[in-house]
Formats: C-alpha cells, sequence, structure tokens
C-alpha cells in the first residue's frame, strides 16, 4: 500500500450558535471523531446524506473552517486548533479544491487564463508572460483551446468551468486535490466527461483525490477507498469494493439499497427510512441513527456508539449490532 499522506486524528469541528432562554450557549455538532487515512496516488470516497458533514470535514482540512479538537497529519505537518498560519499554509500548499458549483466558485471578472494562475499568483508569481505560459499548457491538459485564454466565464458552459476550475486546481502542483461533488452541478451528459478527466489527470500527475459525492454509483466506479458519514460521524469505512459487497451498518445497507439499478431482471429490496433525522444542536451521547434505525435495540438509544470494529483488512464498522448475530 501506498504512503499515507492525510491522516485525521479524532477530528472535530464544532460551531456555537446563539445562547438558548436560559443563557446557555448550544454546541453545533457537525464533525465529530473522525478518523480516515488516504494514500497517496488512490482516490477515497466520502459519502452520506445531506448535512451528514462531508463538506465540513473537507472545510476544516483545507484551514476554510477551524478545528474544534483532534488533528490530521499531512505532507510532515500536524494540523491542531492551535496551529500557526505560517505552518497551515505550508500544509495548504499541497493541496487545492475543486468546488461543487462551476458557476460560483469562477470569478467572472477575470479572463481564463488570470483565473488559471490566480494560485501562482497567490504565491508571488508577478510575471505576466510566466503565468500565462503556465494557463496555457494547464487549459490544454482540460481539454479547452488556446483561443479560450482570454474569453470571461459566463461564455462557457458549466462543463468547460469545471474545466477551468480543474486546471487552477493543478496549476500550483498540488498533490492532494480535494473534489465536493464535481459533477452534481453539472448535466448529466458531462458527468462522465469530467470523471473521466479526473482520472486521466490522476494517471499523468500522480494526484490522489478526496471525493465527496452523493452518487454512490459514481463512488462505486472510481474510488479505492470510501467512509459513510451520518451526523458528523464515520458509521462505516474500508475498501470500497469491501462495503459495497458487504455493508455492516443499518446506515450503509439503506443507501446502498437506494442505488439505481439498471439491470430490471435483478430484485432489490429498498430500505425506506422512517423518522426525523437527530438535530445536531446539542446531540446526547448515543448513536445518532438510532431513531431512524430500522433495527434500533435498547443499547442504541441509550448506549454511546461504540468504538469501530474491524470486519476484515481495513473495513471498519462502528454499530452496536456488530458481533451480536442480528
Amino acid at each position: 500500500m501506498g504512503e499515507i499522506i492525510l491522516k485525521t486524528n479524532d477530528l472535530t469541528v464544532d460551531f456555537k450558535i446563539k445562547k438558548n432562554l436560559f443563557g446557555k450557549p448550544s454546541r453545533l455538532s457537525a464533525v465529530q471523531n473522525v478518523n480516515l487515512e488516504i494514500r497517496k496516488g488512490e482516490i477515497y470516497g466520502l459519502v452520506g446524506e445531506s448535512g451528514c458533514g462531508k463538506t465540513t470535514l473537507a472545510n476544516a482540512i483545507l484551514g476554510f473552517v477551524p478545528i474544534t479538537s483532534g488533528s490530521f497529519e499531512a505532507f510532515g505537518h500536524t494540523v491542531t486548533a492551535s496551529t500557526k498560519p505560517a505552518e497551515w499554509r505550508e500544509v495548504r500548499r499541497h493541496m487545492q479544491t475543486v468546488f461543487q458549483d462551476p458557476y460560483s466558485s469562477l470569478n467572472t471578472r477575470f479572463t481564463v487564463w488570470q483565473i488559471i494562475s490566480e494560485p501562482l499568483y497567490i504565491r508571488g508569481e508577478r510575471d505576466e508572460r510566466v503565468l500565462r505560459e503556465r494557463a496555457a499548457a494547464m487549459v490544454e491538459k482540460v481539454g479547452l483551446s488556446l483561443r479560450d485564454l482570454d474569453r470571461y466565464v459566463f461564455e462557457f458552459s458549466g462543463g468547460q468551468r469545471q474545466r477551468i476550475a480543474i486546471a487552477r486546481a493543478l496549476i500550483a502542483d498540488a498533490e492532494l486535490i480535494i473534489c465536493d461533488e464535481p459533477t452534481s452541478a453539472l448535466d448529466v451528459s458531462v458527468h462522465s466527461q469530467i470523471c473521466n478527466l479526473l482520472l486521466d489527470l490522476r494517471e499523468e500527475f500522480g494526484l490522489t483525490y478526496l471525493f465527496i459525492s452523493h452518487n454512490l454509483s459514481l463512488i462505486k466506479h472510481i474510488t479505492d477507498h470510501m467512509s459513510v458519514m451520518y451526523l458528523g460521524e464515520v458509521m462505516e469505512s474500508g475498501a470500497t469494493d469491501d462495503i459495497f459487497a458487504n455493508p455492516q451498518t443499518p446506515y450503509t445497507e439503506a443507501l446502498m439499497s437506494a442505488i439505481l439499478e439498471v439491470n430490471p431482471s435483478k430484485e432489490r429490496e429498498r430500505i425506506i427510512l422512517t423518522g426525523e433525522a437527530r438535530s445536531p444542536i446539542d446531540p446526547p451521547d448515543i448513536c445518532r441513527f438510532a431513531n431512524r434505525c430500522p433495527r434500533v435495540c435498547d443499547m442504541c438509544r441509550n448506549a454511546p456508539l461504540p468504538a469501530a470494529v474491524s470486519i476484515g483488512g481495513d473495513h471498519m464498522a462502528r454499530c452496536h449490532l456488530i458481533g451480536k448475530g442480528e
């Protein structure tokens, strides 16, 4: 297996919100004690329903939101809530991101070459000739033309804008690219084009991806390892093939049952989750999935979620039912 380039250790992100009627501030638990390892050259998937904390976890790694507790190790540095800005910048030099919405993540006042070369400008490069040459090289790598360099982003389609965003992420020689739903805002017809482009660029530049998506079929197709999150907690993690072949938690099973089956002769029982999702504000110290779980037991409602249990290899899962023959 490859070298670990990113490892989180009980990473937690909380947000303080306004005080309640009794003057006590509340805590919104967005990410809770997350542990994951991403190895060099792989594509690591992060899945879960909207609001489960996927993007917040990515933003904490990128430094967009502060870490409450825990840490992560990346590129020779250990980052905690007290890490100084200078060390943060050293870590960030190795990471870039491709955002979900190519319509709002690009500056409409800049031309294409200015957008793509902006990371180099931020790092201190001021020679316009150098910036333009580097942008020209990258624009061809992502399937656009040199004629596009002096155009503005409103002249492009959604898929073309995402190609521009990918070129911007690559120009500063980042090793880890965090892709936050990079295809969800695009037409279905261009999904595969963008995914194939990302796969080709990984091979050419030796990149590593953290790939966030709702699309489980896509995650199954392109990722090597994955984690399943629910309300800020990782419920299951491991090799993608192992999780799809043998899901261990009721939540993972429910997600898998919702995947569209293209074979009409193959029957699959759809698991419909009932009940309301628990509020992330001051959540009780029990399983956060308990009030929606179709196999809930008394322990789920009264005891904290257990530590992750090894299913085999690096397949890990957290559930009271594991090992109890249910």
